[in-house]
């Protein structure tokens, strides 16, 4: 079957996140946006966990459901370890096949740090030893460097991490299949590193709240069984892998390089020019995820016959508050989008599937012809800098409603 998976999020126990990500609300959430199956994150914490066996049902597959919706039993966790002189902060996510699973990595994670602070934990424990012990422990367990470029918390941040996957992962790098992209570089900025070409790229939301649920996924047509899952991500089979769905890069924020506090944002080759510096206060800048890839891009012209596709969308929401012109949270926005949504079920029938000719019986033409082209990349953006998420603004042929009260 063909299904969507987000496979990392957060739950309400984790710093800045909602307190409305509680098993209940992320289920409903799930179905509406079109995701099928979607993971649990932060199991290694205690009250969290005992929610998740409380609410969830298991399947004979190693998944678990809760109205129809599916989860997969995964964990982030912040590694903070000195290496060579320097301190080294990277984000993994875990996969794990069951509960039981589950209580043999929390309670070797346990010692190296409080799994009870944050529903991400700080372990003093570098990558490889983490990896060499959980797959000892679970064989069929899956560890994925999260959002791999971000600045400060990943495995080739520019501020903490490190230029290959096995200076960080050492021996245990073959136990590394999957690399996740985060918001701020997709598939094609990746395939420009020909050290990454056998590592499958999976994309997800990392949400902190419900309406973030599915702003990136992947698509499978496989089983919906844990260990089908993660065969697929491991072989990159593209008959199974079909594609993933993506932010435009240049939204994320950290895809440009820049100083928030001055209100600066460079490109890469207007940063080297300044070397790294901020020109308003003379201090270093945060060097973004396109100028740290192009540090470390090794050709210019990839192969991608291999590559998993990938298509790039905007959030329905915020499509239909660029076309009206007010904030996404308002209750014009919640009105059109409900109204999309209730009539074509979910979000991603309506970013993908559903013809310009069918939405506007439902929604404004301006509405209509927008979505249509963010499928096609019509979309201007101002990419996002240290820290600041890139204004998307989409092109429409139509003339703009002069009030949300056209709808």
């Amino acid at each position: 079957m063909t299904f969507f998976a987000d496979l990392h999020i957060h739950s309400a126990y984790s710093r800045a996140t909602s307190k409305d990500m509680h098993i209940d609300t992320i289920a409903r959430y799930a179905k509406l946006k079109g995701i099928k199956l979607i993971g649990t994150g932060d199991f290694t914490h205690p009250l969290w966990l005992d929610e998740l066996k409380k609410e969830l049902s298991p399947t004979n597959n190693n998944l678990f459901t809760l109205n129809d919706t599916y989860f997969l039993l995964t964990t982030e966790v912040s590694n903070v370890y000195p290496k060579n002189g320097k301190f080294k902060k990277i984000h993994n996510i875990i996969f794990a096949p069951s509960f039981t699973a589950v209580q043999k990595i929390n309670s070797f994670l346990s010692k190296y740090g409080n799994l009870e602070e944050d529903g991400r934990p700080t372990l003093s424990l570098p990558p490889a030893v983490m990896t060499k012990n959980i797959i000892d422990l679970v064989p069929d367990a899956l560890i994925v460097p999260a959002h791999m470029w971000t600045p400060w918390f990943s495995i080739f941040g520019s501020h903490s991490g490190f230029d290959s996957v096995e200076e960080c992962f050492e021996d245990t790098t073959q136990n590394i299949f999957a690399l996740e992209t985060g918001l701020s570089s997709d598939p094609p900025m990746n395939c420009n590193l020909s050290a990454l070409d056998r590592f499958a790229l999976i994309s997800n939301s990392d949400a902190h709240s419900p309406a973030n649920i599915g702003r990136e996924s992947n698509c499978f047509d496989c089983e919906l069984s844990y260990s089908e899952i993660i065969n697929v991500i491991k072989s990159k089979d593209k008959n199974k892998f079909k594609f993933t769905i993506e932010f435009f890069p240049e939204e994320g924020k950290y895809h440009w390089d820049g100083h928030r506090n001055c209100k600066i944002r460079m490109s890469p080759e207007e940063a080297i020019k300044n070397n790294n510096i901020c020109p308003n206060c003379k201090r270093k800048i945060t060097i973004g995820v396109l100028h740290r890839i192009t540090a470390l891009s090794d050709r210019v012209a990839p192969p991608t016959d291999n590559r998993i596709p990938c298509k790039h969308l905007i959030p329905l929401a915020e499509i239909i508050a660029d076309v009206l012109g007010i904030g996404k949270n308002t209750k014009g926005v919640s009105s059109a989008y409900d109204k999309l949504v209730n009539h074509f079920e979910t979000e991603y029938n309506c970013l993908l599937e559903v013809s310009e000719s069918e939405l506007v019986k439902v929604t404004t033409p301006q509405i209509a012809h927008s979505i249509c082209n963010v499928r096609i990349g019509k979309v201007n953006i101002l990419p996002g800098y240290d820290g600041e998420y890139g204004t998307i603004k989409v092109v429409s042929d139509l003339p703009n409603p002069t009030s949300p009260l056209l709808w």
